[in-house]
């Protein structure tokens, strides 16, 4: 076996975006006519009445501009509403039913409204009296049309009326919409109107407290609250969500068992955080978990409220001792244990608040275990409250949360519930000893595109259950709540003892879920995410003989991140090579943006450098190729479904073929790799942001070609770390060692 190695010291240049001479691009499978303009223009004036009319608890209007596709950003309205700035007035997206097209959401003044107006009216002018069967996109890229068109006559510039043609190409509808009450309680996020939330209440009639206020934007109302809400302002409403959240059941245990074994004191391990229910105190291993008890005092505990979080703080303890099957190689770990929830139901509204000041008051644990979830389903078009609060804590902090991937509650429940949904977490399924996906297990995706769960683990079955220790013994069990701690293990053993960054530790886990399986079915990805994790923890961190694994980190500032210096062993002038290669990233992100969740898409280039300073891609990937070419060649939905646009897990590879054909070099011997920075939003959002790659090389006729490898780097001016367990758990000891001075 092979260590995986570690490539340092050779930092990726930045460049930043050339200037782009493209003006405004028409949608190719739309005529404009005149009638389509003046569709457009009585459905704003009745918009207009319609808020004319209406008692505004805000400044401003919100339309919602229903489109004809899945629009990339540059497609979006760039002439009419706001100009080049709409993007910036965007509050809200989501899909239409089919999930074939964007519904988009803007806060305008009434004045960008009628503007907007009069500019349809002149653009509709041009078009009756010029282009009688309107505008092609062929006409539209024609400029001796368009040239002969007197502008000044009609009060519009050439390049403002090209701009609302293409906005038009587009746009199918505009509309208000209006949110019906869908529960009792709610979790109301509501669309961002610039106005502080508790004013914005007071003006609609209703009284809240600054407690039920999360994010200034996010509330939590009573039912009568919600009905005033829904009465008097239903356009306010972004998205709801049911406040009460119910456990995952666990319908398989067995009888409980009293011979559960010693356990040595802790010393040095890692601690790992758990956020679960109470923990038992009386338990076997008390002295490795610290817990704090955050349920209100006045509420009453029953035994039941220490069996669940007991349970999985068990397992990241001493789960190969009470599992030896499951001998993961990872040892004992230390536990946090918060208890935030009593039996089967809780708010997730407390759990979100606190959750929050349990992250900032314990900055020294970088690996978190939530085994929580709730028994609805998660929405189509946006991410739950808690799984965006989790998404929130992980850009702002050095931490990565592992989340089961939810139990089902009956028959009729099949998707995943939150906090499942969580971009930025690793969530968690689970599968049987034999490898197959449990009749407990749900489904993802999230936000009908993110590949939720991440990856797959054992959570116990009928053919072989999980054993924990709960308070009145060993008991065997099962469900998604038992296979995340075991990833959370394997986290734990990569960031604190072997020293990898989150990022690629992440990367590790998915890549080593994932193998060489190029293309998975939709339906594979939904239930076992990625593939599923192998047990030992040296199957991660070591590799096949034929295979030279290493790991890349840096930190994208500007559109380009690059590093041509990969100096990838030749044999006969060619390279006998499959590769495949897995990024993962932690960005930013806006609930309010519905479907367009993650502000930041890194797309990662990996392949041979051409004589021409271009990349031959192992994938293929033309969306960064040029300029010019972009968003000609590859529309935003086949970019989001061929390259995962917009995931912040990226994978890319070759498929290992039976007939073996080399890959010619050229005059640059090296390989390169580049990450392309884009933001849907503010430019600065991908600005620092980390990104971990791990890069399999995969020799078609078996030779080890590792040390060959290791001797290049070094030329290059790379340092080149192998990645050795009893190396870097020696210098883990070194580290935490205690030096006694007298």
């Amino acid at each position: 076996m092979n260590n995986v190695l570690e490539l340092k010291g050779k930092h990726f240049g930045q460049d930043s975006r050339p200037a782009s001479k493209r003006g405004p691009v028409m949608n190719s499978k739309v005529v404009v006519t005149s009638q389509h303009l003046k569709k457009m223009i009585s459905k704003l004036n009745q918009i207009d009445v319609f808020w004319a009319k209406e008692k505004r608890p805000f400044k401003g209007i919100l339309v919602s501009v229903y489109y004809n596709k899945i629009v990339a950003k540059s497609n979006r309205i760039s002439g009419l509403f706001k100009g080049t700035e709409s993007n910036y007035s965007i509050v809200g997206a989501k899909f239409n039913p089919e999930k074939t097209k964007h519904i988009i959401t803007y806060l305008l003044s009434v004045d960008d409204l009628v503007k907007s107006i009069s500019m349809l009216q002149k653009a509709d002018n041009i078009i009756s009296n010029s282009f009688k069967d309107g505008i092609s996109k062929e006409i539209f890229d024609k400029d001796i049309l368009i040239d002969k068109i007197d502008f000044q006559k009609v009060s519009l510039t050439k390049s403002l009326f090209k701009q609302i043609i293409a906005d038009a190409s587009y746009i199918e509808n505009f509309e208000v919409e209006k949110a019906t009450q869908p529960f009792k309680e709610s979790i109301i996020t509501l669309y961002d109107t610039g106005m502080d939330t508790k004013q914005l209440f007071q003006n609609i009639g209703i009284d809240i407290l600054s407690s039920r206020i999360l994010d200034n934007r996010t509330v939590f109302l009573d039912e009568n609250q919600s009905k005033v809400l829904f009465e008097k302002a239903p356009y306010l409403v972004s998205m709801a969500t049911e406040n009460l959240s119910n456990l995952s059941p666990e319908d398989f245990v067995e009888d409980y068992q009293q011979d559960i074994v010693n356990i040595p004191s802790p010393g040095i391990e890692p601690t790992i955080g758990v956020i679960d229910t109470l923990f038992d105190t009386t338990v076997y291993f008390k002295d490795w978990v610290e817990f704090h008890d955050m349920v209100d005092e006045n509420i009453t505990r029953t035994s039941a409220d220490y069996r669940h979080g007991t349970a999985v703080s068990s397992i990241i303890v001493d789960g190969p001792t009470l599992n030896p099957w499951l001998n993961d190689g990872c040892g004992r770990f230390k536990v946090r244990h918060f208890g935030v929830a009593v039996g089967s139901q809780f708010s997730s509204f407390t759990i979100i608040k606190r959750i929050k000041s349990i992250i900032a008051e314990n900055k020294d644990i970088k690996v978190w275990n939530i085994s929580l979830g709730s028994n609805q389903e998660v929405n189509d078009n946006f991410i739950s409250a808690e799984a965006a609060i989790l998404d929130q804590i992980q850009f702002e902090n050095d931490v990565i949360f592992v989340v089961a991937g939810t139990n089902k509650p009956n028959e009729n429940v099949e998707r995943i519930g939150s906090p499942a949904d969580s971009i930025n977490s690793l969530v968690v399924n689970a599968v049987t000893k034999s490898g197959l996906s449990t009749n407990y297990s749900r489904k993802g995706l999230a936000l009908s595109f993110f590949a939720k769960p991440d990856v797959s683990y054992y959570g116990g079955s009928e053919e072989k259950y999980i054993q924990v220790c709960e308070p009145l013994g060993a008991a065997n069990v099962a469900g998604t709540s038992y296979a995340a701690p075991w990833i959370a293990r394997k986290l734990s053993y990569l960031i604190d003892i072997l020293g990898l960054n989150r990022e690629i530790a992440k990367a590790m886990i998915i890549d080593s879920a994932r193998g060489w399986n190029e293309s998975p079915t939709p339906e594979e990805v939904a239930l076992y995410g990625h593939g599923i994790v192998p047990i030992k923890i040296s199957d991660i961190i070591q590799t096949k003989d034929d295979e030279i694994k290493f790991v890349v980190t840096d930190v994208s500032e500007k559109w380009n991140t690059y590093n041509y210096y990969f100096p990838v062993p030749l044999k006969d002038n060619r390279y006998p090579y499959y590769a495949r290669a897995t990024m993962c990233y932690f960005p930013i992100c806006d609930r309010t943006q519905g479907v367009d969740y993650t502000n930041t898409e890194l797309n990662l280039h990996f392949g041979r450098l051409k004589k021409d300073g271009s990349l031959n891609e192992i994938n293929e990937d033309k969306q960064n190729d040029t300029l010019e070419s972009e968003g000609r060649f590859i529309l935003e939905g086949e970019a989001r479904k061929r390259f995962r646009k917009w995931d912040n897990v990226k994978y890319i590879s070759e498929k290992p073929k039976n007939i073996k054909k080399p890959k010619a070099s050229y005059s640059n011997k090296n390989w390169a790799m580049e990450v392309k920075t884009s933001n849907r939003l503010d430019p600065k959002d991908g600005v620092g942001l980390r990104f971990g790659v791990v890069v399999t090389l995969k020799e078609m006729y078996g030779v080890n070609r590792i040390d060959e490898f290791i001797r290049n780097c070094n030329l290059n001016g790379w340092l080149v770390n192998k990645i050795d367990i009893t190396n870097r758990i020696d210098i883990h000891e070194k580290v935490n060692e205690e030096i006694d001075f007298n």
